[in-house]
Formats: structure tokens, sequence, C-alpha cells
């Protein structure tokens, strides 16, 4: 198959109809497919298996009961599901004109590109559908402080932030990407070194619903450009050092009331464990709860090796300063680094692995899976 566009949607349902249309129109003449990676709470669903039986062009649907990473996550879960050796990733708001999709593939195939990105800002595109001229300057920042910070991989490109791209599927690696929130095209070019070429994209007027974009995608697109810029490990180094002063100051004040050592880095080791373990849910892993084991386990089994490692700090401690004439801060500053490396390990391969659910020819056969089968031409999109 020459072309998949593969289409993330929430609560798009009335915007079904026309899109399809539009996109089967655009690519007439192309052997090419709809896949719809739905995370939606309303009909979006249904409506999709209704318009779908009444179009030519291959439509399918994966319907996520479990919204990993967000539209990141959708789009990662379409291009794994896609046949086409080029996927198309567009909106369903209609704001991505499909008209646009003809010179997306005739470029990334003219050109030998690995991603083919519709920009807002090349000669013939624009970005008058964003809502509000304060988006539009927010967006135009935002674009030029993530250029700044990856100048090198970024150089291809006008609009990193944009999700209308194409990419030949043979030369994306997904395994390595960290989806989360909006901005997937800056995952994929940041963390690989890719050929990029451009087409002008008129970025339109949303037709129904409501945009997603909101305070909380800011938020995560500031967590994600510091991730991709100084990897995860630093926000953990970041709140294991502001752990690690909390940890020694209660161990320093306990003994200024006359608490022995021990019992004050136990009180320590504890109050600090829960406080790292609620700021790291926030701040660090919030995009890989979605995917991990449930709150509970992720709390036991962090209390349970963060406490065996402060057991073992803690003898390793009393050995010290009982056989040496060394000071009780300074060694458990000492233990407090050895440990880090041990519990982001801990933390980010065990915690936190994700568990991608499985699909095999029994589930589909049976309707037992969340691939979402429609009638006429839809098929169900294999994971």
């Amino acid at each position: 198959m020459e072309l998949s566009v593969v289409i993330p949607t929430f609560n798009e349902a009335p915007n079904v109809a026309e899109l399809v249309t539009r996109i089967e129109n655009a690519l007439v003449g192309h052997d090419a497919e709809i896949l719809f990676v739905d995370d939606s709470t309303d009909d979006t669903p249904d409506v999709v298996t209704r318009v779908a039986g009444e179009h030519a062009i291959p439509v399918r649907l994966l319907h996520r009961d479990e919204p990993v990473g967000g539209l990141s996550g959708a789009v990662i879960a379409g291009l794994r599901a896609a046949e086409g050796e080029w996927a198309v990733v567009m909106d369903g708001d209609l704001q991505h004109r499909p008209e646009t999709l003809p010179s997306v593939l005739a470029k990334g195939l003219s050109s030998g590109a690995d991603v083919v990105v519709a920009s807002r800002h090349v000669d013939g595109g624009s970005s008058d559908g964003l809502s509000g001229g304060i988006r539009r300057v927010v967006s135009q920042l935002s674009i030029k402080v993530t250029k700044a910070l990856f100048p090198s991989r970024l150089h291809g490109t006008s609009d990193p932030m944009s999700g209308f791209f194409g990419v030949r599927r043979g030369a994306v690696k997904l395994d390595g990407l960290h989806p989360r929130g909006f901005k997937i095209l800056l995952e994929i070019l940041a963390r690989q070194s890719l050929t990029i070429e451009e087409v002008p994209l008129v970025f339109d007027a949303r037709l129904a619903g409501t945009s997603k974009a909101d305070m909380k995608q800011g938020i995560a697109l500031g967590r994600q450009l510091f991730d991709l810029k100084f990897g995860r490990i630093s926000g953990f180094a970041a709140i294991g050092a502001l752990g690690a002063v909390a940890n020694l100051f209660i161990l320093w004040g306990l003994q200024k009331f006359g608490v022995g050592y021990l019992a004050a880095a136990c009180v320590a080791a504890v109050v600090t464990i829960i406080g790292n373990f609620l700021l790291q849910e926030r701040f660090i892993f919030n995009d890989l709860k979605a995917g991990a084991r449930s709150v509970w386990k992720r709390w036991w089994h962090t209390f349970a090796f963060n406490g065996t490692e402060s057991v073992v700090r803690t003898f390793a401690l009393w050995v010290i300063v009982e056989n040496t004439s060394l000071k009780s801060v300074p060694v458990q500053a000492g233990l407090i680094v050895i440990g880090f490396t041990l519990r982001f390990l801990y933390q980010s391969r065990v915690v936190y692995k994700q568990h991608e659910p499985e699909v095999t020819l029994d589930d589909m056969v049976d309707g037992r899976s969340q691939v979402e089968p429609a009638p006429h031409d839809v098929t169900p999109a294999s994971v």
C-alpha cells in the first residue's frame, strides 16, 4: 500500500463524515487507507463505522480503551498498525486540509526524505486558523525556543510543532520514542537523525467541536522539552536532590530535639520516600502512569525497594559511624548518592514499565480486543 492516513481522534464525531469524503476525493488514484486511532468517550467510533460503509476507500478503526500516551501514544499506535509505505498523520478536526495529502506524499516519494512536514511557516502556508492572536504568538514563541534547544536535529524544518506530517515508516524507529502530550513530531525529530522536507500548510479554522489545547498541554510541552534536552534522569535527580536535602534536614533536626541518629534516619527515610514518590508521579513519570501497573502497586513497589535500600543504607550508616570517626550527616549524604542510580533504574524499568495489550488472532475473531471492526470494507487494525 502506498499511503496510510493516520488520524488520532478524541470526541470528533461531527467532523468524521466530511473528513473521510475530502480525504477520499484528495487521494483518487492512490493506493491508500484511512486509519482512525480513537480515544473518544462519545459516539465517534460508531460514526466512523457508519461513514466507512459509505465510501470506497478502506477505513480502519483502532479504539483504545486505555489512551496510553495521549495523542502522541495514539499516533505511535497508528504508525505501528499502518500498512502503507508512507504514513501521514493529521488531525481529525479539519484544521488540516486533506487536499494537502497528495503534496506531502509526492514530496516524500520524489525527495527520498524520511519525514515531510506540512508547515505553516513556509511560502504558501498560513496559521490563520489558530483561534486568537495570543495563541499564534505562543505558537511562534514555542517554535523559536524549541529550535534553539535542538538546532541540529530541527534545522530542516520551520514547524517542528506541526501535527500534519508524513513519515517513511521504514525510517522511523518507534521503540525509542516516549509518547506524551500533543507534539509527537517533535519527539520523532529530536530523538532521531532524519532527513526532512516541507510543503506548505494552510491551517484552517476548526469545523466543529472544541480545541483540546489548554494550560495542561503547555505544561506537558515544557516537560517534554526538558526530557528531550536533559533526559528524564535529570528531573529524577532534581527531586532526589530535594529529597536528600529534606532527609538530611530531618535527620539533623530530630537529633537536635534529642532523637537518636538511627531513629531519626528511619523517620527521615519514610518521609522522603513518600515525598519523592508523589513528586515523581506528578512531574517525572506522569506520562507513563496510564500504561504501567496500578497506582497502589507502583506505590508498594516504590516503598518496598526504597525501604529496603533505606534499611541497607541505615545499616551501613551505623557500621561506618560506629567504627570510624566520621559524622552521621556527611556519611548519610554519601550513601544517598550511591543509592540514586539504583533507585532510578528500578523506577524507570520496573515500577513504570509499560504493559502494551497484546492482540491475538483469536481475540480479533472473538471480538474481545480493543479493535473495532466495521461493516463494508472496514478491517480491524492489527497491533
